[in-house]
């Protein structure tokens, strides 16, 4: 070892000499500091003790110090930074920083519960002149959330007007000092309480922090409510087991991911846990197999499909961003989710990939709006139209009266019979007709016309008639069933030009035309609730590896009748060809030639065999192909037919789905806000992307005043953006939503440009 060099430990070397000092960690430079410069030193020493590369005793002993020493350097590394390593300057000492104002203030935010080293970190002191400043008065026992929730009512809370935007002239609003990112409040108590399952779960506790990453979580919080996640979450499930994360932690932590950009367990290792952690009013967000532990908890309960019922119950019975109805009007469309693991899964078309693969399918529900209102697994291979019928009973409890409602979907739910069940059971149909159809008389279009949520008028040239469909279970006694057929006229498919004909059809007779046209087209809505879920929300994601046999005596349509159905439509093709050129050769034998008039033509037995023999096949092999089809069964067992097949685990994927959709419906209805309740003018097209934005947007976090968290979020890189985002704080405040599990209500503001913080 070369002269002047202490080694610490076997990883890292110590080197000073005249002109400072240097360490080495496994040969490569990792501190340098100039002589006279203690701080760094200091800072040195401290952090080669919390990566741990060597131990305690030996930086100690190379740095020349004892270990109480080096552990005195590391908390004031913690609590204050590097800044607290600068050694005082020797001589007089000024004036003591515990004058009366900072011991009030000391006394009222022990008071509220804040641990020493938040109460110092809030104030500027360290955490043993807050010891020496309690002892010196009488500080009232800290109030915790249980008590705070008993003993104030939303009548106890003190008003609150939102502060003004910061586009408005006029000094600064006077802010607390907060702490730039302390340390987040230890909650080692509480966890060894959980671990000895002494403690139900961790409640939220908000420290004073400065420039917090993803502060602009907290906006999600009143969209959030309206939701229903959490309240429908507890009344089916009522509490997990006792254990420092609890139910709403849970939820919340994965709506908050999901809206930050990583909606499955596995983007929780995407994120620093404390940063994440403040969000939560807790030390750090739980870890992913803590996230899949609870989720299957829940999950084996097997009251995954009650969550979404009761989440679809509490959305139907709100109203719409218009006061409008949301039961009026319903969406319904089935999804293939795609599988690409290893087990041995059905296959399914999909309409998007455009070919079958291993799937799973649901059936989906949705608003006017394309919000996600209700899903259930679909039977493998199930038809639209059966899921339908089966979906009544479910959809007529979630809307929890018999009003009529309009259920819209696409040609995939054609059938006359199911209109007619829909009908008789208090639901109205609107779907696109199936099949070619004669096209309606051009006098008998007018002009129709309806005015969407925006005010936008549109006019369309529609002809309304009624129409008879043949229902398929009574085609030989004939009976009809009159439906109501809105025609338009399109630009024909193809680069050839010209129109067609299209046509909806519908039971409700009294809905005006033009606005039966828009609902129809309004379908899409779906379609791009789906992919906006896609790509932003994991919606193909399958979030369970768990899986179990199918039913082996499960009955499924048999491919050999498919095939062997093709084999008949081959043999009348060919059937059908031959017998053209059979006509035609008899047709020509009997023709005498040309210029023969009077000659008569003789076809002898022989001759009408030789040209007939090959019809006489084609009969034939037609005939052997429609017995050997008849003989085929339609539907044969699965065990049969794809022996070992698997299905995929549904309570911990509906679960999760739940989850999604309400983190969909909060990210929608901040979006909206954002188009409705401030001025930016590009949020016809931005509001998605603003929203977002503000969603990882930095910010302070401030409980200090009694019943209210303060969230003010960092300003945007554009005035136009942060004037939005004042405008929506404004609004947001004025809904009074306490933070879940707390009696803290939510206020939201923004930074204007005179707020500084204290370095």
């Amino acid at each position: 070892m070369a002269a002047g060099v202490v080694s610490l430990g076997g990883s890292a070397s110590l080197v000073e000499n005249a002109e400072g000092g240097r360490v080495f960690i496994h040969g490569q430079l990792a501190y340098v500091w100039d002589v006279g410069d203690a701080a760094t030193r200091r800072f040195a020493a401290a952090t080669l003790v919390g990566i741990q590369a060597a131990t305690v005793a030996q930086i100690a002993t190379g740095f020349g110090v004892d270990a109480v020493t080096l552990w005195r350097w590391r908390q004031v590394l913690e609590t204050t930074g590097i800044a607290g390593l600068v050694p005082e300057a020797m001589g007089p000492k000024g004036p003591s920083r515990l004058g009366e104002d900072v011991v009030e203030r000391i006394t009222e935010l022990r008071a509220m519960g804040l641990s020493l080293r938040a109460v110092g970190a809030a104030v500027g002191v360290s955490e043993f002149s807050v010891r020496r400043a309690l002892k010196t008065v009488a500080v009232p026992k800290p109030v915790t959330v249980e008590a705070a929730t008993n003993i104030q009512g939303p009548q106890a809370l003190p008003e609150f007007s939102a502060p003004a935007p910061v586009s408005e002239q006029g000094p600064a609003p006077m802010q607390p000092e907060l702490p730039i990112l302390p340390v987040a409040v230890p909650r080692a108590g509480e966890r060894s309480a959980a671990r000895a399952g002494l403690l139900a779960e961790a409640a939220p506790v908000f420290a004073p922090a400065a420039k917090v990453p993803y502060a602009g979580l907290f906006l999600a919080m009143p969209a959030l409510e309206t939701t229903g996640l959490l309240t429908c979450s507890k009344d089916v499930f009522g509490a997990l087991p006792d254990g420092f994360y609890g139910l709403n932690a849970i939820l919340i932590d994965a709506v908050v991911r999901a809206l930050a950009g990583e909606t499955r367990a596995e983007g929780a290792t995407r994120f620093n846990p404390e940063e994440l952690g403040r969000v939560l009013g807790l030390d750090r967000t739980p870890e992913v197999k803590t996230i899949r532990r609870r989720i299957n908890q829940l999950a084996a309960t097997s009251k995954a499909q009650e969550l979404i019922s009761a989440l679809a119950a509490h959305h139907l019975n709100g109203t719409g961003p218009n006061g409008e109805n949301l039961a009026a009007i319903l969406y319904v469309d089935g999804h293939v989710r795609a599988y690409q693991g290893t087990k041995k899964i059905g296959k399914l078309y999909s309409t998007r990939l455009k070919f079958p693969v291993p799937a799973t399918e649901e059936t989906w529900v949705t608003d006017a709006h394309g919000s996600p209102v209700f899903v259930v697994m679909a039977e493998p291979g199930a038809s639209l139209a059966g899921e339908l019928r089966n979906l009544l009973p479910e959809l007529r409890k979630a809307v929890g009266d018999e009003r009529r409602v309009l259920v819209g979907f696409d040609r995939g739910g054609w059938s006359p019979a199911l209109f007619k069940h829909m009908d008789e059971n208090g639901f109205d149909v609107l779907t696109w007709r199936k099949g070619t159809t004669a096209d309606i008389d051009e006098s008998k279009f007018t002009e129709v016309s309806h005015s969407d949520e925006h005010g936008e008028e549109k006019t369309w040239s529609v002809a309304d008639t009624i129409v008879d469909l043949v229902l398929p279970t009574t085609k030989k006694t004939g009976e009809m069933y009159p439906m109501r057929q809105l025609s338009r006229i399109v630009p024909a498919k193809g680069k050839g030009g010209g129109t067609r004909q299209i046509h909806i059809l519908t039971t409700n007779r009294t809905l005006p035309a033009g606005e039966a046209v828009w609902r129809m087209g309004n379908r899409w809505r779906q379609e791009n609730q789906f992919r906006y879920a896609r790509m932003h929300f994991d919606l193909d994601s399958h979030d369970s590896y768990a899986s179990s046999d199918d039913d082996a005596k499960r009955l499924v349509p048999n491919p050999a009748k498919n095939a062997s159905y093709q084999k008949v439509l081959t043999a009348r093709k060919h059937h059908a060809e031959v017998a053209a050129e059979v006509d035609a050769a008899l047709a020509a034998l009997r023709t005498p030639p040309v210029g023969a008039k009077e000659l008569k033509v003789v076809v002898t037995s022989t001759m009408h065999n030789t040209i007939t023999k090959p019809l006489w096949k084609a009969e034939k092999d037609l005939l052997a192909a429609e017995k050997a089809h008849k003989k085929i069964p339609a539907k044969i067992m699965l065990g049969k037919l794809s022996p070992g097949q698997q299905v995929l685990d549904t309570e911990v994927k509906l679960i999760h789905t739940g989850i999604r959709m309400a983190a969909y419906n909060t990210a929608m209805t901040i979006a909206r806000e954002i188009r409705t309740n401030t001025g930016y003018a590009k949020a016809g097209n931005e509001a998605h992307a603003l929203m977002r934005q503000l969603f990882n947007q930095s910010g302070d976090i401030d409980p200090t005043v009694p019943g209210f968290l303060t969230i003010t979020l960092d300003r945007l890189p554009t005035q136009a953006k942060t004037d939005a985002a004042a405008e929506l704080c404004e609004h947001l405040t004025t809904t009074k939503t306490r933070y879940p599990g707390t009696d803290l209500v939510l206020r939201f503001t923004v930074k204007n440009k005179a707020h500084s913080y204290i370095e």
